[in-house]
């Protein structure tokens, strides 16, 4: 049984998604590199949509480092109470803004080494924020991408880890920001997790998992 696409149909499966998603992008609301940061750590086990209905209010009062630091871990806390693991967020989060004023002036390092020293920010919330704000480019490994370069046969990886590293080796470096966004958009939209739309997808011909059902 076929486990992995060629190299050939990999690059037809992708021109495929950029038809399918040219305005693809992160999906978060943000107006800055901090928004973007904070809106990465809230929506980790939660919704991109869910997330901008609560940072569409909070932006509006908390806009820096500093605004969120006059703010208790309890009272940010109660502000992002419906966001999964809220009180780990929000002592991450102001722990976070802590160490941006007093290591970085208050502004977001924008290499993914120093990002992923900040609790809560992970190597997939440093690559969504360099590649989204500091156009460098990564691809951020979340739940749709694992579930659908697995799914499709872009690579054959058992953890998020080594899906990064064979998306790496198998995709155009300055295709990786577009690409990760592309994934993103086809498993929000067709390829979902529990009922995925298979008869309406597009990437039918490609797809090991559908050829395998």
């Amino acid at each position: 049984m076929k486990k992995k696409l060629n190299k050939k149909e990999i690059k037809e499966v992708l021109e495929i998604l950029k038809e399918l998603y040219p305005d693809a992008k992160s999906e978060l609301d943000f107006t800055n590199p901090f928004e973007l940061l904070i809106s990465t750590i809230l929506s980790a086990q939660s919704t991109d949509k869910r997330v901008n209905s609560i940072t569409k209010e909070l932006y509006k009062e908390y806009k820096t480092p500093s605004d969120f630091l006059t703010l208790s871990t309890e009272e940010l806390g109660e502000k992002i109470r419906s966001i999964g693991f809220f009180r780990n967020k929000s002592k991450n989060i102001l722990r976070t803004c802590e160490i941006l004023l007093e290591d970085y002036n208050g502004e977001v390092p924008n290499t993914r080494e120093e990002l992923m020293k900040l609790p809560g920010v992970g190597r997939k919330t440093a690559n969504v924020v360099i590649s989204n704000v500091f156009g460098k480019n990564a691809i951020a490994v979340d739940t749709h991408v694992f579930r659908v370069s697995n799914r499709i046969g872009i690579v054959n990886a058992k953890d998020v880890d080594e899906t990064e590293k064979q998306l790496m080796k198998n995709i155009d470096e300055d295709s990786w920001t577009d690409a990760h966004n592309w994934l993103i958009f086809h498993g929000r939209r067709i390829c979902k997790a529990r009922s995925p739309k298979c008869s309406e997808c597009p990437l039918n011909e490609y797809c090991l998992y559908y050829k395998n059902k």
